[in-house]
């Protein structure tokens, strides 16, 4: 395996398409072609389903993009690092989403000030597949829903117990209310993927859904994909409120009856990693100023 059949099967499956993928790499469609099929022989799987019409990435080909960008990214770095002769310091950190993506900037600002050849790099990645990459060192470091369900080889570090907040429009006849209770929740209800996210707050979205007609139901295949719809009034969904982490265009109203959610940090219980630890204690003050 070498880099350059890695970055012919990054093009090709960001642009699904070896012609494009071919231009961008500057060589010949041949030649990318020649690339991955090496790749495929010597990984022994086949990364894409190729047809007269399209390109897709195979189960495989989805699986090994992260672990190819990331083999991409620490031989660039390591590259930079021995031409310029710096110790950067590289902290891999992630999220599942762009609510949880604002409460990085704050952080990262004060980080950098202390730690001036810090080179984060942030992943937005789906629920399950970002735990995964702690367990195996691809992440430092990652924010969600602590999962009480599932044993975990990962330390947890919670920063905040959020309440269960009904998000909907402000024109939303619910936006009218300081705070909610399960009876209260009328109307069009949008849930999440539950591959998107954490199984207690499924559990929570789907006890609502049952009760519900199926001309009240909408499905959204990620968080984001639910606020959207939900700022079209569509309806409304349920989330934990993180004050830090709102968008602005929607409003928040707890539902004083839904258990809390634990949200924090994911780790590696032991990682001894200076910059790991004052990471965990910038964000855990900043999320006490936020919460005040």
């Amino acid at each position: 395996m070498n880099t350059v059949q890695l970055e012919c099967f990054v093009a090709v499956a960001e642009y699904l398409n070896f012609s494009k993928a071919s231009r961008s790499l500057k060589i010949t469609q041949p030649a990318v072609s020649h690339q991955i099929q090496t790749l495929e022989e010597e990984l022994e799987v086949k990364l894409f389903n190729r047809t007269s019409k399209n390109v897709s990435l195979t189960h495989e080909g989805v699986l090994f993009l992260t672990d190819a960008q990331l083999i991409l990214k620490t031989a660039l770095s390591a590259k930079e690092r021995l031409g310029s002769h710096e110790n950067f310091i590289s902290l891999e950190l992630g999220c599942h989403n762009y609510m949880e993506l604002n409460l990085f900037p704050p952080v990262l600002k004060k980080l950098s000030q202390e730690f001036p050849l810090l080179r984060p790099n942030i992943r937005l990645v789906p629920f399950p597949s970002l735990l995964s990459m702690i367990e195996n060192n691809q992440v430092h470091a990652a924010f969600g829903i602590k999962n009480e369900q599932k044993l975990s080889p990962l330390f947890f570090r919670e920063l905040c117990s959020a309440p269960v907040a009904c998000v909907c429009s402000p024109e939303h006849p619910l936006a009218q209310h300081r705070s909610l209770t399960k009876r209260q929740l009328t109307g069009n209800f949008i849930a999440c993927s539950p591959r998107q996210i954490s199984d207690s707050l499924f559990t929570i979205q789907h006890n609502i859904l049952v009760n519900l007609l199926p001309g009240q139901r909408f499905f959204a295949e990620n968080v984001e994909s639910a606020f959207a719809l939900a700022k079209a009034l569509l309806g409304y969904t349920l989330y934990p409120d993180i004050p830090s982490a709102r968008d602005a265009g929607l409003c928040y109203i707890p539902v004083t009856d839904l258990p809390r959610i634990s949200f924090g940090i994911y780790y590696q219980h032991g990682l001894d990693q200076p910059v790991l630890k004052r990471f965990l204690t910038l964000t855990s003050e900043y999320m006490k100023e936020v919460q005040v």
